[in-house]
């Protein structure tokens, strides 16, 4: 494929993706009519504004005056970006711009993995037809991850990596389709790595599947570029007595939407939507949750942290819905933000939708700054200021970091918000 470097060739936003869905679709793998279907759901929604009440917060402007380009893995040198990976016993997975690199991935024992490039598939949960984002990804999906843990076995850590390259200096785009699988009381922990140089937009869709008596336990830390767009979109299912436990750490990337959608299908399922969002300078990350409960006796919990210096924004949107026939349900909600700075912004929208008369929910928000005299308190201990309100963020993100049961990816994290701190403090 002959690709122009020149950047006033391409059209932006909408149009240019829907030109390169034209160029492209001959060729990309699938169903063609589901693409033809997403592509014109995407047509007559374009992509999200303002004016939609789930994007009110978070505005797509900067997405839709940019023109992106095919990316150039081929060319990548992923030294550097693996470089910055962890370094963590058990298997990885790793796609360079959206595609599968086997030359830098191992398989874990046991497990089938395969690729959406080789078994296109794009599974029964996401719906383009309600999700602008969901229809890109549909309409311009090359490559994704499927995971599929069988029956009764532990498979332990498996890490599966994004890396996007500069290639060029150029803004590229990509569109990962996953697909995660866990069969009859099976379990996994996964841990998804998301780094990256330059301007870039990542658009990832995920399908989890998580079947009876069954527990996935999912890390997600997303450490993009400062350039970059990272927009992911999850849907998750849980059948009876099955656990979803997923985390999620934004600290990276120019705007950032994590939107995940799970569904408690089964009897005294369990879903745990946590994360911390650490943002500084002019970064925007949107942390938004829908969890469903349609069967009795379920629990839900989200415990979400935002620490948020320079002229950042956060955004926490958590709903919990509640069938008529999901009686006993246990659901628990928390947003808390700590200000560090007077520039900084915080908006949270937690909603309860209850159609049973049976159940316990509950949601909260709060907003502050540092206790001045528990810096104070420090400071007449001897401990420098810099250090001092060190403490107090760190002892503000305890309770969300505790959440997460496997050390080593606790440690991993704990490493990651050390960093991040000390950036901002410099």
């Amino acid at each position: 494929m002959n690709v122009s470097l020149n950047k006033e060739e391409l059209p932006k936003g909408e149009q240019g993706f829907l030109a390169r869905f034209a160029g492209l679709k001959d060729r990309l793998p699938g169903d063609r009519t589901v693409r033809d279907t997403a592509a014109s759901a995407f047509r007559e929604a374009g992509l999200p504004t303002l004016r939609d009440e789930a994007w009110k917060y978070t505005n797509l402007r900067p997405v839709a005056e940019a023109s992106f380009h095919e990316p150039l893995t081929e060319f990548a040198d992923c030294a550097p970006l693996l470089a910055r990976l962890p370094a963590l016993d058990g298997s990885r997975l790793v796609f360079m711009d959206g595609r599968f690199r086997p030359d830098l991935s191992t398989v874990p024992a046991g497990v089938r993995v395969g690729t959406f490039a080789e078994e296109p598939n794009f599974g029964p949960l996401a719906r383009p037809d309600r999700h602008p984002l969901v229809a890109l990804n549909t309409m311009l999906a090359e490559d994704g991850v499927i995971v599929e843990v069988p029956a009764g076995l532990d498979a332990g850590l498996l890490q599966l990596v994004s890396l996007a390259a500069d290639v060029h200096r150029r803004p590229v785009a990509f569109h990962p389709r996953h697909a995660i699988r866990l069969a009859q009381g099976a379990r996994l922990v996964l841990l998804e790595m998301s780094v990256g140089e330059g301007t870039y937009l990542h658009n990832p869709v995920t399908e989890i599947g998580v079947a009876e008596d069954a527990t996935l336990v999912h890390v997600r830390l997303q450490d993009e570029a400062p350039g970059a767009f990272h927009l992911s979109t999850l849907y998750a299912t849980v059948a009876a007595r099955g656990v979803y436990d997923c985390f999620g750490l934004n600290i990276g990337a120019r705007v950032c939407r994590t939107e995940i959608h799970a569904r408690l299908t089964g009897p005294h399922g369990a879903v745990h939507l946590n994360g911390a969002q650490l943002l500084g300078g002019r970064q925007h990350s949107d942390f938004t949750t829908i969890v469903s409960h349609d069967a009795p006796h379920c629990a839900s919990r989200q415990t979400v942290k935002n620490v948020l210096a320079g002229r950042s924004r956060g955004v926490f949107q958590g709903r919990i819905e509640v069938a008529r026939a999901a009686q006993k349900t246990d659901g628990y909600q928390m947003n808390q933000a700590l200000l560090l700075s007077p520039e900084a912004e915080v908006d949270s929208k937690p909603e309860l939708e209850i159609f049973a008369d049976d159940v316990k929910c509950s949601h909260g928000a709060t907003v502050g700054e540092l206790d001045q005299e528990q810096l104070f308190y420090l400071r007449t201990r001897g401990i420098p200021e810099p250090e001092a309100r060190s403490i107090l963020v760190r002892a503000f993100l305890a309770e969300a970091l505790d959440l997460i049961d496997n050390e080593p990816v606790r440690d991993v994290l704990d490493r990651v918000v050390e960093s991040w701190w000390e950036k901002q403090a410099a």
